[in-house]
């Protein structure tokens, strides 16, 4: 007869299955994410040919310092100038969120939630006096931040391969737009998502302690064995 010697907190002698990340899921969320800012773009153009460029959705972004502009975090990545801005944005999250993606749909909602509030609080903070805020750039550049350093908490040799090809690809053009040189663009913003991305990567390396330490049986709460 053979008995169970696990602790009362450590459960029964069966785990649930591991399915594995979940990638569809992952991948049809992004998808249905940029569709919806190809949507709301197409409902600003037409507002801009039947009324004109004073009442477009872009006045709802972010207004550093405002009151009334802080409700501008929840629409500025939803928000572009132009159809060259949501191409160019659009591209660089499908890429970039495909990549998280293929880690499950947590990953990518972690870094993608994080990025959109540090993008526009520190935009709201840091921003200039008269202007809005707006655009999807946030977080791409906290998708970029993420994929970049995810290696060095997750000390895994495919995601430190992915980052050096990432950073090598975008990473002249990530530092240039943290520049405060440059007009017409929200470094504050870029500077936000970076931020969270970088939270994000930190977030996963918690994460896969605690899921180390509930594969091995030991409460979250714990240090160690106890003795």
């Amino acid at each position: 007869m053979t008995r169970d010697r696990r602790a009362p907190w450590q459960g029964s002698g069966t785990r649930p299955v591991d399915t594995g990340p979940r990638r569809w899921p992952a991948l049809v969320l992004l998808w249905a994410f940029v569709a919806v800012m190809w949507v709301v773009e197409a409902v600003d153009q037409v507002l801009i040919a039947a009324v004109g460029p004073q009442q477009t959705l872009d006045e709802n972004g972010v207004r550093p310092l405002s009151t009334d502009g802080l409700l501008g975090i929840l629409f500025q990545p939803l928000l572009h100038g132009d159809w060259a801005h949501l191409i160019g944005n659009s591209i660089a999250l499908l890429v970039l969120g495909s990549i998280i993606a293929l880690s499950g749909i947590r990953p990518l909602v972690s870094v993608t939630l994080i990025s959109w509030l540090a993008s526009g609080v520190v935009s709201w903070l840091l921003g200039g006096a008269g202007t809005v805020h707006i655009g999807a750039s946030g977080i791409v550049f906290g998708y970029i931040f993420y994929v970049i350093v995810r290696g060095f908490f997750s000390r895994r040799i495919l995601h430190l391969v992915i980052g050096l090809v990432i950073g090598f690809y975008y990473g002249v053009e990530a530092l240039a737009g943290l520049s405060p040189m440059l007009d017409g663009v929200s470094w504050q913003g870029h500077l936000g998502g970076a931020i969270g991305g970088v939270a994000s990567a930190y977030g996963l390396k918690r994460d896969r302690q605690s899921q180390q330490q509930l594969a091995a049986g030991q409460p979250r709460w714990s240090t160690g064995p106890l003795r």
